[in-house]
């Protein structure tokens, strides 16, 4: 279809409407209730232009949205009667809105406002309006409703019923006056709605907007509006793999895991689900169970068919030498061999994992399902030396490397400064979990045999870990820290745990001294705390008078962090805290030698080690002469469809360990598939 928009040809395929076309052709023609994913309307007359018709006859006065482009047609866009009509419309909209924008918090983001300076609108020839229906409705969670800038347009209730295929808005009317609602002016957890936000992204006034603190304000706004995604150090596609978990299609929602995670089994069983803490769910009633869902697809994973789309690139002659076994430098080698390099991992211990198999008791971890999916990365051309310790990381440059990852973690445990922290007796959580990893387990460290008092000085999840470890060995084990027992730096679930095996947890405790007793320790001297803090010169407590007791103890382990080994004559320059010193691109002061993951950051979680071990994949494959593109697709996408339907009580389902908790989900990504507004100024003409 040819015809002309004020003069200027455009074209276009049959059965696309005039304005469309019109906007597709780069001009603007002004519009309020007409939205790229609804039908047309044509109940604002905002989009009105004149047409002629290439029949003849005088010009018609035609919505845009619904009147199909002809052949031929001549289409304007102003005229006095055009602007006479518009101003009208606006003016009406203007009649019962609130004058002030600037208190809105829309103010400059506002599609109705740009329509207003678009138009020069002011809406003062009208008599104002008081509408009454303004607080209906207006309490729910997840979506904040300011029905006094409500313009009626009606695109919340049909994207919510034509779209999404729910219907749990609709046009109610009360005292002469019309307003948008519920089936009996009913809560939004009292309908049908799903909390998917559609109805809030195509809003064009203030009306409908998301609560505030729901999404991050760092990030742009289409990454945000997926909050479990975002939040997720890799950005697994978190929505996507819960949709196929919920259809039993275990197999391709461990596709989509491992695309950014090449641990998904390891992950299911001791990530710490960021993703959760950040789930919109979460402002409804409780966090979807993001983890266990993961952990779940993986064990019923039968077919593994996204093993046959990994690939690996052509050899590319170029050799890496990857220090440190753990979940930073396996991950790293992974993709730096799927990327074509040769690589060899060098590993001091006698199993490769790092922290996985030697810091995580194997009640969190089974030792199976690590080796089995370290055995998967290797296989695809990884050579791991075990019980080879490299004395300085340079050096292999001069070996004919061509790049050095250093990935050794901080293994080293740090103890209190306080009196007798170095008496025989004291340990660190990792030389405890270390002994308890090795053959005869932590049967191996004396006075920690059944029926001896053990005290664990920290807590974090490593101080519950050695803290469970003990108890379940039959030691009686207290736990005591700083904090207060709402603010444990613990897992929930490990708190939980830890109480029901038997753990004895004291918190709120300051540490005074370890107690000796025949040059050994026997206890630890604590003292009661109302509250604390860590500033310049270190930590500053509250202490309550009175409170000092001394708790016998055959043995004592301290959880109060960890750190890098690294010595000065590594290879590499170190700063004051003992780090390796790195530019942005993770390389060290040697050329070519690059480091990453905990002895970098210091102690973050496996998922934290795995998002680090990607990003040094990319740096390191960027210094070889590579692209750094280490993305994969192990399945494909699919254009899911925007309709959800209703699910009977969807607002009142409660979390479960159960594959039914995919049903929970908001469906957050379905969102950023509404296509945006655009305003005028994004238009040539």
């Amino acid at each position: 279809m040819k015809a002309t928009v004020n003069g200027t040809f455009i074209e276009s395929a049959p059965g696309v409407s005039i304005l469309d076309a019109a906007l597709s052709a780069g001009i603007y023609i002004p519009h309020l209730c007409a939205h790229p994913d609804l039908e047309p309307q044509g109940g604002c007359k905002l989009c009105t232009v004149e047409v002629r018709r290439a029949g003849g006859g005088g010009p018609e006065l035609r919505t845009a949205c619904n009147t199909e482009l002809e052949d031929g047609m001549e289409i304007a866009t102003r005229s006095a009667a055009i602007d006479e009509l518009r101003t009208m419309s606006i003016e009406l909209l203007l009649a019962d809105h609130p004058k002030e924008c600037t208190g809105c918090r829309m103010y400059l983001k506002c599609e109705f406002q740009a329509l207003m300076q678009y138009l020069s609108a002011t809406g003062v020839r009208m008599r104002e309006i008081r509408r009454r229906m303004i607080g209906v409705n207006a309490d729910n969670p997840l979506i904040d409703r300011e029905m006094e800038r409500c313009i009626c347009c009606g695109r919340c209730i049909r994207i919510c019923k034509d779209v999404r295929g729910i219907g749990a808005l609709r046009y109610n009317h009360s005292e002469q006056e019309t307003y948008v609602g519920t089936e009996g002016d009913a809560p939004l957890k009292e309908t049908d709605c799903r909390f998917c936000g559609a109805c809030v992204e195509v809003c064009p006034t203030g009306a409908l907007q998301d609560r505030l603190g729901i999404f991050r304000d760092d990030l742009p706004r289409r990454e945000a509006l997926v909050p479990c995604k975002a939040e997720c150090p890799v950005h697994t596609d978190i929505p996507r793999y819960l949709r196929y978990a919920r259809e039993g299609r275990y197999s391709d929602a461990v596709a989509v895991i491992r695309e950014k995670i090449p641990l998904p089994g390891v992950l299911g069983h001791v990530c710490t689900a960021y993703c959760e803490k950040r789930c919109k769910r979460s402002g409804l009633d409780e966090a979807l169970a993001v983890r266990n869902t993961k952990r779940l697809a993986v064990e019923r994973d039968t077919e593994r068919a996204w093993k046959a789309r990994e690939r690996v690139r052509p050899d590319t002659g170029r050799r890496v030498a990857v220090v440190g076994a753990g979940p930073c430098g396996l991950t790293a080698a992974y993709y730096l061999r799927k990327q074509g390099h040769a690589v060899t991992v060098y590993e001091r211990e006698a199993r490769p994992g790092g922290m996985l198999a030697y810091g995580i008791p194997p009640y969190r971890l089974p030792a199976a399902l690590l080796e089995d999916e370290i055995t998967d990365m290797l296989a695809c051309g990884i050579e791991l030396k075990t019980g080879a310790e490299v004395a300085n990381a340079a050096g292999l440059r001069e070996e004919g490397f061509d790049a050095v990852l250093v990935a050794v973690g901080a293994a080293q445990g740090k103890r209190l400064p306080i009196p007798g922290a170095d008496l025989p007796g004291t340990l660190t959580a990792l030389e405890f979990l270390h002994a308890a990893a090795e053959p005869g387990g932590a049967a191996a460290i004396p006075g920690t045999e059944p029926g001896t008092k053990v005290c664990v000085l920290g807590g974090g999840n490593v101080a519950f870990d050695a803290a469970r470890t003990a108890a379940r060995r039959g030691a009686d084990v207290t736990l005591l820290c700083l904090e207060a027992r709402g603010e444990m730096l613990a897992d929930k679930e490990e708190i939980e745990d830890g109480a029901a095996e038997g753990v004895r947890i004291l918190p709120s405790k300051t540490f005074l001294a370890v107690a000796e007793k025949d040059g050994r320790a026997s206890g630890v001297s604590v003292q009661g705390i109302r509250r604390f803090s860590f500033g310049a010169e270190g930590l500053a407590v509250e202490a309550i008078p009175g409170t000092e007791e001394t708790l016998p103890a055959d043995v004592v382990i301290f959880a109060a962090g960890q750190k890098c080994a690294l010595k000065e004559d590594f290879g590499i320059a170190l700063n004051r805290a003992g780090y390796p010193d790195t530019a942005d691109d993770g390389q060290t002061s040697a050329p070519g030698v690059f480091a990453a993951g905990d002895a970098v950051t210091g102690t973050k979680a496996v998922i934290d080690a795995v998002a680090e071990g990607r990003k040094a994949a990319e740096a390191i494959d960027r210094f070889l002469g590579g692209d750094g593109d280490i993305t994969e697709t192990l399945v494909d996408k699919e254009d899911f469809p925007g309709e959800i339907g209703v699910l009977p009580g969807f607002a009142a389902l409660k979390r479960t360990e159960e594959i039914t908790e995919c049903d929970r989900c908001l469906l957050c990504d379905l969102r950023t598939g509404i296509r945006p507004v655009l305003f005028c100024n994004h238009y040539s003409a």
